[in-house]
């Protein structure tokens, strides 16, 4: 499903953020992905995204290289990518249900599916009878949750997090990672960036581990990469 085939990325000021990086995620899948700060998660996830190009190599994501993407093509591929991040950048103003609606209203969907959708996702993490709420009035693990629901909302193929339990304790982070384990057991390709090494530890899932750049590959609880 995800292929980065001897990708680098060297950017203006000449830092390379990554180096002849190669990592193949199956559909269906779930990936952690550590590292130090600076190591080069978020270009990674940024590549992945179509925010930024490689200097080297491929990025393959669904068998088309996103290199090779026509500009006018990027929309409709996002829309297939669901992103979750650490601060869930919920509309204070808008209610949970219209949180959610926002990529489906972007994407043009009618009302009568849009309602079918957002009601479909909220049931998944829970959240139905909250759905005419402000955030403002859920918990910190609440808006996560919307948040989450929010980015699976179109049904994408693929699901990338940016440190989505950074702000909750222990038990929130575990009911939040159990979400994400939920939709890749339906076939989607689950990549999450993570400073949690505690938590990761504590699933049986495939972790990669980046290090100024470059690929340690391990699984979790194994020791060091070497």
């Amino acid at each position: 499903m995800i292929e980065l085939i001897g990708v680098s990325k060297r950017f203006d000021n000449g830092r390379e953020a990554l180096s002849n990086l190669s990592l193949s995620l199956p559909r269906g899948s779930l990936t952690f992905l550590t590292g130090h700060s600076g190591a080069g998660k978020s270009t990674l996830l940024k590549l992945l995204l179509r925010m930024e190009l490689p200097t080297r190599g491929q990025v393959m994501v669904g068998g088309a290289n996103l290199a090779q993407m026509p500009r006018r093509a990027v929309p409709r591929y996002r829309q297939r990518i669901g992103v979750v991040f650490q601060d869930h950048m919920l509309l204070s103003d808008r209610s949970v249900f219209d949180n959610v609606a926002i990529p489906l209203v972007i994407g043009g969907y009618r009302e009568a599916d849009r309602a079918r959708r957002v009601r479909a996702a909220l049931t998944r993490v829970g959240l139905l009878d909250k759905e005419k709420q402000l955030p403002t009035q859920l918990s910190a693990g609440e808006q996560q949750r919307v948040g989450i629901a929010r980015a699976v909302v179109n049904r994408p193929a693929v699901l990338l997090a940016d440190e989505p339990t950074g702000n909750l304790d222990p038990e929130l982070s575990r009911e939040v990672m159990g979400l994400f384990h939920l939709f890749q057991q339906v076939g989607v390709t689950v990549l999450i960036a993570t400073h949690d090494l505690e938590l990761v530890g504590s699933f049986g899932d495939r972790v990669v581990e980046l290090a100024d750049g470059r690929l340690k590959d391990r699984e979790a609880g194994d020791g060091p990469a070497s």
